[in-house]
């Protein structure tokens, strides 16, 4: 018999926009609101006997939560487009919008319930719940492009169940373009920036990640890649309930790998080395990596101390020609070698016709940062490190070139994303791992000790 939650949803459930049209209002109002806050902040601030500037009343904390609020209600490419900008541009926008929009990385509103059957009933066909002993209409996680519920069929099955959001597919492109719009005439993004190859990759990424059966085949692909190691778990697909829009998995339990930094030091370390493990082989083996470092993506199974894998919507197969200069790149770093970390990032994309000595110096130091855990000898102690504010540092001094900046190309920008959100990760965890040793495995010549 099916859970009777229709009297328990969340009052924050938000249904979500359908129609182009819909959510081009939305974004109007949120425009509206923006301006009636400055004006509101101006006579403010006049009253006072200030002159106040643009920029001073656009970035107000109002502003930046009305702006964070609207792009979680709309969802889908909206939400995400906020997502990519607080990971992949976070150094190039103010610091409190950054901060917001950091925190769409993991909120989102469900939508309500009878926009919920309304999803089945169309993938499903009508009388689905007959299938199902138990079905949990309150989802147990809500992101940008679906929300996940719990549910167990009449022969036994417990799932994990990915529903789509409404008019999230046909919606991807209009929603980046009308979103990138606004906050280039809003002054929020620096008018130096050249954001549009970030864009056209986001619209592709999104349409990849709005596929769920494609989504489906890349989990069955990376558990094949992944046969050979038993500290992983992963959800297998129900492919007899499986649509473009709803992913039906097996349920997997467990419980947050954050959860775990109060586990002993020895079995936080093992985890994080696990993880970062994994991502030298996705480079270095697989060429297909899963690129979305969410935590929420990373659960633990404390029986049988497996790490269990989820969500594979933002998996992307890696050019063997972007993998060697990588390889390359991380050789450079480990033997400081700066000349040689220089030609395998333009073979990466890294710099732009007219990039100058002093512009390439400077990526080049954000790169000697960013491989701090190769070159050290031993086991990186992440939570005592201040590599996240030195990684910071370089690279607001290279986003003050912004004559010279050069966007980098995507699969750079997701690769980034992914090492980026481990190493956040191994930061919580206060974890402590030889990552030289294990890049040393992958690497194409000797190396220093």
């Amino acid at each position: 018999m099916l859970d009777d939650e229709r009297s328990k949803r969340d009052a924050s459930t938000s249904a979500v926009p359908g129609g182009r049209w819909s959510r081009l209002a939305r974004l109007g109002v949120l425009a509206s609101g923006v301006a009636g806050s400055m004006l509101a902040e101006g006579t403010r601030q006049l009253a006072q006997g200030k002159r106040p500037r643009i920029g001073d009343l656009l970035l107000t904390p109002e502003n930046a939560y009305r702006i964070a609020d609207q792009l979680a209600r709309l969802r889908g490419a909206a939400m995400k487009l906020g997502q990519l900008l607080s990971m992949d541009a976070g150094d190039l926008l103010p610091p409190e919008f950054g901060d917001i929009l950091a925190s769409l990385r993991s909120d989102a509103k469900a939508m309500p319930m009878s926009q919920l059957v309304s999803v089945l009933d169309a993938n499903w066909g009508m009388g689905w719940d007959r299938r199902f002993r138990r079905f949990s209409f309150t989802p147990v996680a809500a992101a940008s492009i679906g929300q996940v519920h719990l549910a167990e069929t009449k022969d036994g099955r417990r799932l994990a169940i990915k529903v789509q959001y409404p008019g999230v597919r046909r919606s991807i492109d209009s929603d980046i373009d009308n979103v990138a719009t606004l906050l280039r005439v809003s002054g929020l993004l620096p008018r130096g920036i050249e954001i549009g190859p970030l864009l056209l990759e986001a619209k592709r990424q999104l349409h990849a990640e709005a596929d769920y059966l494609g989504e489906a085949a890349l989990l069955g692909r990376y558990a094949g890649l992944l046969a050979d190691a038993p500290e992983f778990m992963l959800p297998e697909v129900h492919a007899d309930l499986t649509t473009e829009s709803v992913l039906v998995m097996s349920g997997m339990g467990g419980v947050p790998v954050e959860s775990l930094l109060h586990a002993p030091q020895a079995e936080r370390d093992r985890v994080a080395g696990l993880l970062f493990r994994l991502l030298f082989r996705e480079i270095f083996e697989f060429r297909l990596i899963q690129t979305d470092p969410n935590f929420a993506n990373y659960r633990y199974n404390n029986a049988t101390r497996q790490l269990i894998l989820l969500d594979f919507g933002a998996t992307r197969p890696y050019p063997a020609a972007i993998v060697d200069a990588y390889r390359r790149l991380m050789e450079g770093a480990v033997g400081g070698n700066r000349q040689e970390m220089s030609v395998a990032a333009s073979a990466i994309g890294y710099f732009g016709a007219d990039i100058g000595e002093r512009q390439r110096q400077l990526v080049l130091d954000v790169f000697m940062h960013a491989c701090d855990p190769l070159r050290y000898a031993g086991a990186y102690d992440f939570g005592n490190s201040d590599l996240p504010a030195r990684i910071r540092d370089a690279a607001l001094a290279l986003s003050t070139e912004r004559d010279s900046w050069h966007t980098p190309p995507a699969d750079a920008l997701f690769l980034h994303r992914k090492a980026g959100g481990l190493y956040l990760l191994a930061a919580k965890l206060k974890a402590r791992v030889d990552i030289r040793a294990l890049f040393l495995h992958y690497a194409s010549r000797q190396l220093p000790p």
